[in-house]
């Protein structure tokens, strides 16, 4: 099974990155593209549930979107130091261009001076605009106007406001700054993928085992009879981490207490099955001194987390964590569709409004719309003409 690597960046960098990305063997790319970097946690919080992990062609987008707190799979950015600055310069120089009086932004001095230094050439005329979480475009295009430098800017839309008013050069990423992103990206992921399938075995004590099958396959996992009336759930770390909310609830708990005045679950995670089940006798044995209704999960080093129990979804309402999985698209946005259709009263929706309700592109609505409808949560019901040459507006009534 191959890892997906999502590529989030501007039109025309995603194409080149993932096609770097897509020559090591079992890398696939998803391409991401925006037309202003503040759009990619938006597009990160869409696609989250699609992908292994996140390849950024710069800095900026990467930090906008840790940030926003929306990086759940690991991610890693395309440094323009080094490299690609190098071969930056050496374009310039070709070109006839003085490259001792340059005004760059978002890379740190330190790098710049470093790359400069390493090609012999001389730094006392540089003006540089490092990354800071409160820099934004609109302060890199003034801090560019201030100075009567030629520009290196890392952001496309710096390049787009300055290309008509003065030298201008916009850096792209070399290949070889991609594949050493690329590699320490493969490196996390795989170190995550690894750590997911970490056993994880549980302890379930309970009267009435009506509907703990469907809870063990919901959680991925197995269930077996144990020991003195006791339900052994095997599975693994990565699902019991995403049904519990990073280990935080377990909403079965609250389920099964619906039927059972005895709910006791005890979870172990370890390196093998023997420790894992060593830590979820512990984790049941500390259940039992809560209460009647308790979960507890084990970890090594004698750590032990309760977990909460969280009310069950109402019946006949739709669980958005498992629609989410099912999907591909955060919980936060198929929120944002609901009230989206809440708005409309149930109306059809085009195309257009919903890009404009989740602030993404229409390319991007789309694809939401695309994965919704093929898992029956949406239904065209026809085309709306823009009143322009552009493609109609496709309608969609959302069934969420």
């Amino acid at each position: 099974m191959g890892i997906v690597i999502g590529v989030v960046g501007p039109h025309d960098l995603v194409d080149d990155v993932a096609a770097t990305c897509e020559e090591q063997p079992g890398v696939s790319a998803l391409r991401l593209d925006y037309d202003h970097e503040s759009q990619a946690p938006a597009i990160v919080d869409a696609h989250a549930s699609a992908v292994e992990g996140w390849l950024f062609t710069g800095i900026v987008p990467y930090m906008l979107s840790r940030d926003a707190d929306v990086l759940s799979r690991p991610a890693a950015f395309v440094d323009y130091s080094g490299a690609t600055l190098l071969s930056a310069l050496v374009r310039l120089q070709h070109e006839g261009r003085d490259v001792t009086r340059l005004s760059i932004d978002t890379l740190s001095a330190a790098d710049v001076h470093a790359t400069f230094t390493e090609a012999g050439l001389p730094t006392e005329e540089l003006r540089t605009l490092p990354y800071r979480p409160e820099m934004t475009s609109k302060k890199a295009v003034a801090f560019h106007r201030r100075g009567s430098h030629a520009v290196i800017t890392c952001l496309s839309s710096v390049h787009e406001a300055l290309r008509d008013e003065m030298q201008v050069l916009r850096l792209a990423p070399s290949v070889h700054s991609i594949r050493v992103a690329l590699r320490q990206l493969l490196l996390t992921t795989e170190g995550q993928a690894q750590e997911d399938a970490q056993i994880a075995l549980g302890l379930v004590e309970v009267e009435n085992e009506e509907g703990l099958l469907r809870e063990a396959t919901a959680l991925g996992g197995t269930l077996a009879a144990f020991r003195g009336g006791t339900h052994l759930l095997v599975t693994t770390r990565g699902p019991l981490h995403d049904a519990t909310g990073g280990f935080t609830g377990l909403p079965m708990l609250a389920r099964l207490a619906a039927q059972n005045q005895v709910v006791r679950v005890g979870f172990g995670l370890g390196r093998s099955a023997a420790e894992a089940e060593s830590l979820a006798r512990r984790a049941l044995a500390r259940a039992r001194r809560i209460g009647d209704v308790a979960a507890v999960l084990s970890l090594r080093a004698d750590t032990d987390i309760v977990l909460e129990s969280v009310t069950a979804t109402p019946a006949g309402e739709q669980n958005l964590a498992v629609i989410a999985r099912r999907v591909g698209l955060s919980v936060l946005t198929l929120e944002k569709l609901m009230e989206a259709r809440a708005a409309a009263g149930g109306e059809p929706l085009t195309t257009r409004e919903i890009a404009d309700r989740l602030a993404v592109q229409q390319r991007t609505a789309r694809r939401m719309l695309h994965r919704l409808e093929l898992a029956g949560l949406a239904e065209r019901t026809g085309n709306l003409t823009s009143g322009s040459s552009g493609r109609p507006l496709t309608l969609y009534r959302l069934t969420l």
